[in-house]
């Protein structure tokens, strides 16, 4: 069973973090904490699997607590969800041990890419900054959930996000639909995205279609 835990100081955003993934992970636990003290307090008596953290936090900073959740919570995956710029304090996130950040202007979609991503073991960060961290903190160049993707997956998320039916596509790539479907699937599964609206919308971030 899924183990989250949201440490944020505002109720509301706390409360959307658990709508939102409860889409996803609709067996999760969830715990919450408002503070440096609380966070602590949780991360005490219990292991998590998901850490979503934020930078300002009252008692204390967030990043003091990310070091503290790798000492001291074996295997937990830590996502920085911040008010603060990535340019600003990413890089010195990632230093103290995140495995991905996201700033809270985020869409509830790319939100869902990043934590699927690094629940896969990767990292993420926004397109803009993969080259500036993979130069400043050598890690290695990281892969954009796109880039995964085979010619024709690719192909067909473009067309899915244009609106085409599976039928439609079929057609135009001169495929059968049940190929078709299985690309789709494919695509979605890299993607980390379930309905074609989500499909639709990380194409349009990502600058896939016009």
């Amino acid at each position: 069973m899924m183990r989250i835990l949201l440490v944020d100081d505002h109720e509301i955003l706390r409360h959307g973090l658990k709508q939102l993934l409860g889409e996803i992970f609709p067996d999760a636990v969830f715990g919450e904490a408002a503070t440096v003290v609380q966070a602590r307090a949780m991360m005490a008596g219990q292991l998590w699997h998901l850490m979503l953290l934020d930078i300002n936090l009252p008692g204390g900073s967030g990043l003091d607590l990310l070091e503290e959740a790798r000492r001291n919570q074996a295997g937990v995956v830590v996502l920085v969800l911040s008010s603060y710029p990535e340019e600003e304090f990413a890089v010195r996130a990632f230093k103290c041990g995140a495995d991905g950040y996201l700033t809270k202007a985020s869409v509830a979609s790319e939100l869902f890419v990043a934590v699927r991503k690094v629940l896969g073991g990767g990292k993420y960060v926004s397109a803009s900054l993969a080259e500036r961290l993979a130069r400043v903190i050598g890690l290695p160049a990281i892969q954009l959930p796109h880039e995964t993707l085979s010619p024709r997956e690719l192909e067909v998320v473009r067309l899915v996000a244009k609106g085409r039916s599976i039928k439609e596509i079929a057609g135009e790539l001169c495929l059968g639909e049940k190929t078709i479907a299985t690309y789709r699937k494919r695509a979605a599964e890299k993607l980390g995205l379930a309905s074609n609206v989500e499909i639709a919308r990380y194409a349009l971030q990502h600058g896939l279609v016009d």
